[in-house]
């Protein structure tokens, strides 16, 4: 608090007031669900995390709806040491736990194992990789000093409205100097 805010406060009040918040965030963490997600983004973000007077990088799984008119919900948030599909399985099997029946597309980032995990749980699901993970995994085929073209090359690709002005885009480059 003194290095973000320049406010000093005491450990006990830091308990405190975690203390008072313990039970609304595990009624969250644990509320029911609709039935249906038309769209569920799940992600997982690396986080610097104090555990036992020890900084630790851990993975915070993210599951982020999109409902049917348009605004969004997280789902959950969880936390576990590294990220792998034997979580997310975990993952999956709580949101139909709690009330989660389907979902129409599950968008990821294609992670080995992950079709195999979310096919487990929620068997008729589309499962689409998130367009920004499909550019990052692109790039990496190119010179760093190109990426900044390349990805600008890219975009009409993964922005065409069909697969044919996509097909064009991506002629377009190939012809390109990488």
């Amino acid at each position: 608090m003194k290095e973000t805010y320049a406010v000093d406060v005491s450990p006990d009040l830091i308990s405190a007031v975690t203390d008072a918040v313990v039970a609304e965030v595990t009624a969250w963490q644990s509320r029911p669900l609709e039935p249906l997600y038309p769209v569920v983004f799940f992600d997982a973000l690396r986080v610097k995390i104090r555990d036992e007077a020890v900084v630790r990088s851990k993975a915070v799984y993210l599951a982020l709806a999109v409902l049917p008119d348009g605004s969004r919900d997280i789902l959950g948030i969880w936390i576990e040491q590294t990220e792998g599909a034997k979580f997310w399985m975990k993952v999956f099997t709580d949101l139909k736990t709690r009330g989660c029946q389907d979902i129409l597309i599950a968008v990821t980032d294609g992670l080995k194992g992950m079709s195999e995990a979310l096919a487990a749980v929620f068997p008729a699901t589309t499962l689409q990789t998130c367009i920004v993970h499909l550019i990052r995994h692109s790039l990496a085929f190119g010179n760093w000093k190109e990426r900044k073209h390349m990805a600008a090359a890219l975009r009409p690709i993964y922005t065409a409205p069909s697969a044919d002005v996509g097909s064009a885009a991506l002629d377009d480059f190939e012809r390109g100097p990488w």
